[in-house]
């Protein structure tokens, strides 16, 4: 019996999910979480075989939630399942550990075989997102990246350099930098920019 986490925080899909994953005589959800969090923590009290996660969550991303397994509960296998057809989130994801990406539209009898396959030590990205992955490489570096992160959440330069343990100048230089890599006039653009790449 292969053990499932599923992560998404619209109760309705997380329903189905479970439901339709339940069905499959060799699937046993263990698990159900409306967020990063809660996944994670039910991942520490109970590892399942596979987490199927979505990506934008509250408290914690799907793409966090992916790092967070790969460095502290590496025999787990974490599937993404989004409506983001995104090059840049396939792109993090693979380099977070992420052994599946499908979309949410993917067939059920699909999905249960992308887990199959996932648990069995595959790989298995949706066909439609593996070419064009590599084409749109993000030009922000992490520390960009994270600067740009906090600022679309409304901190100031001065809260950002706090979280992140910089400097203020060395904050404003980062936003300075990124928001020219986007050609953007500000950083609310930048970031706006940035996430409909899914480089945020």
């Amino acid at each position: 019996m292969i053990r499932v986490l599923v992560a998404e925080d619209q109760a309705m899909v997380l329903g189905a999910l479970a439901a339709l994953l339940d069905m499959e005589p060799d699937l046993q959800v263990t698990g159900r979480a409306a967020n990063g969090l809660e996944a994670r923590r039910l991942i520490e009290s109970d590892p399942p075989d596979v987490v199927l996660t979505d990506i934008e969550m509250p408290e914690m991303s799907g793409l966090d939630l992916a790092e967070w397994v790969r460095g502290r509960q590496p025999d787990v296998h974490v599937i993404i399942v989004t409506t983001f057809a995104r090059p840049g989130y396939l792109r993090r994801a693979l380099e977070a550990g992420v052994r599946g990406y499908l979309l949410k539209d993917t067939p059920a009898e699909d999905l249960a075989r992308a887990i199959r396959n996932v648990y069995r030590g595959g790989r298995e990205i949706a066909p439609e997102l593996a070419a064009e992955a590599w084409a749109a490489e993000s030009p922000l570096t992490s520390r960009e990246r994270d600067t740009l992160r906090l600022a679309a959440e409304g901190l100031s330069s001065s809260a950002i350099a706090g979280k992140l343990h910089l400097s203020e100048g060395t904050v404003r230089n980062y936003l300075s930098e990124a928001i020219g890599k986007l050609q953007a006039s500000n950083r609310v653009e930048a970031a706006r920019i940035a996430r409909q790449n899914g480089w945020l």
